[in-house]
């Protein structure tokens, strides 16, 4: 049986809607289909290309209100945060509109050929496996820069934000994109391995956990298809003595409730010399405590529920055994007895390496707050870590902040700013958080045959 992809409100624990699943057979005709229109699409004029993305672009911003609506209703996060994740879509289609000729434009290279040059050609159906977590933006940061390349996108979206996905799928049409441009594809997860075996889908990307980028990236390199990984990370944060311990604690705050503390690259352990330590504590528990958990709806609410119940109740396993490692649990910790799939902005300090809190990434609105003696000590506990896809520094000395940042072992590391994708540079980790990168001109080429022409 195919089945039924259900998405339910975490903020009530209501069903919101269900999907038919489509069998393996109907999703191998889609992905044909998605081929054969590569063939037209990369033929197409580039300036017809930015052309439709710009025009995307539109669509999301005059689409805002009810896109940010559904994203909200399926996965929980804050009203005003899912309207600045469709701004950012908006943002991304109008960027690549704007510089993919650029990106895409050939390079001479001076050799004793008559002409020598290096293209970039598009390769096909790209297939992207995504996340929930943001359900427009995720698909757009892949979408946009593959297809202005001249490739054909083939998504299969979480379960539970099946009505996001059906959403862009419209939109890409709406804005006059061919169909087959951009499909989604409802499918389970235990399907995904035919799809990728599929001999028109030619590259894959996924955005997700580590293990889930273990097991498509081994399926792919079985079948020698190029992959880009965008996994997991536990983000250090660096609080240097000289910091605004008030503005650490502010920043610290937002970076780890921000999307109810569902980002890959949110800031997660918070490593805090020595003679600044306690009173950054005390700060950051009193902000931390403050911040209101709520209705997603309510626009007062800094952080709702988590996307779902099982995700919620894995977090406070994650907690409880971090306690009993020898952790201490100074704030939150405890399930609500209220509906819907909430759990409080949570502190453990005494975390260290070996324990669940330092070693693993907890996907939720749980900070690790870890003392160090000096600079050396915090960038050695920072860089202790099997992840490597953010990293930040706080610190009142510019010069400083960037030295330190230079010696973390990630692949965005930032001084005074909590990181954020943004399509100007690339964006991607080392280490088990991934290969590959997203966004800025490199993003756009590794979907690309990087082809030398020499003509003698």
């Amino acid at each position: 049986m195919m089945g039924k992809a259900k998405t339910v409100n975490p903020a009530t624990g209501e069903q919101v809607n269900e999907y038919e699943r489509i069998s393996i057979s109907k999703a191998k005709e889609k992905i044909a289909m998605s081929a054969e229109v590569f063939a037209l699409w990369k033929q197409t004029d580039l300036n017809e290309r930015s052309q439709k993305m710009y025009a995307l672009a539109d669509l999301f911003e005059g689409k805002k209100e009810e896109y940010a609506l559904l994203a909200t209703t399926e996965m929980g996060k804050t009203i005003v945060q899912a309207r600045k994740e469709i701004e950012k879509c908006a943002w991304i289609c109008r960027f690549y509109a704007e510089n993919a000729k650029n990106y895409l434009e050939k390079e001479i290279v001076d050799t004793e050929a008559t002409k020598s040059y290096i293209t970039f050609q598009p390769m096909g159906a790209v297939l992207a496996v995504m996340p929930w977590n943001f359900p427009f933006y995720q698909v757009i940061r892949f979408a946009a820069p593959a297809i202005m390349a001249g490739n054909t996108a083939v998504l299969k979206h979480a379960s539970n934000v099946q009505g996001s996905a059906f959403a862009l799928e419209d939109a890409f049409l709406k804005a006059g994109f061919p169909e087959g441009v951009f499909t989604n594809l409802n499918i389970s997860a235990g399907q995904v391995k035919d799809i990728i075996e599929d001999k028109n889908i030619v590259a894959v990307t996924l955005t997700g956990s580590d293990l889930a980028g273990r097991s498509v990236a081994a399926i792919a390199g079985a079948n020698l298809k190029k992959t880009v990984m965008e996994l997991g990370g536990s983000d250090a944060y660096v609080i240097l003595d000289d910091a605004d311990l008030d503005a650490a604690a502010e920043l610290s705050t937002f970076g780890r409730l921000q999307n109810n503390g569902q980002t890959c690259i949110a800031a997660k352990r918070f490593i805090v010399l020595d003679a600044v330590y306690d009173k950054f504590l005390e700060l950051f528990k009193t902000k931390m405590q403050n911040a209101k958990m709520g209705d997603p709806m309510d626009e007062s609410s800094y952080y709702g529920p988590m996307a779902r119940f099982d995700l919620r109740d894995e977090l406070h396993e994650q907690v409880l055994k971090t306690v009993s490692q020898g952790g201490k649990l100074i704030l939150g910790g405890t399930i609500p007895k209220s509906k819907g799939a909430y759990y409080p902005a949570t502190i453990l300090e005494n975390v260290e390496p070996g324990m669940e809190a330092f070693d693993n990434e907890l996907f939720g609105p749980v900070a690790s707050v870890i003392r160090a003696k000096d600079e050396g000590e915090a960038i050695a506990l920072a860089n202790h870590s099997w992840f490597g896809l953010g990293s930040g520094v706080i610190t009142s000395n510019r010069e400083r902040g960037e030295k330190v940042a230079l010696q973390l072992e990630a692949g965005n590391s930032f001084v005074n700013k909590l990181v954020t994708s943004d399509p100007r540079l690339p964006f991607g980790g080392v280490k088990n958080s991934g290969y590959g990168r997203e966004l800025s001109g490199y993003g756009i080429r590794e979907f690309v045959n990087v082809k030398s022409i020499w003509v003698d």
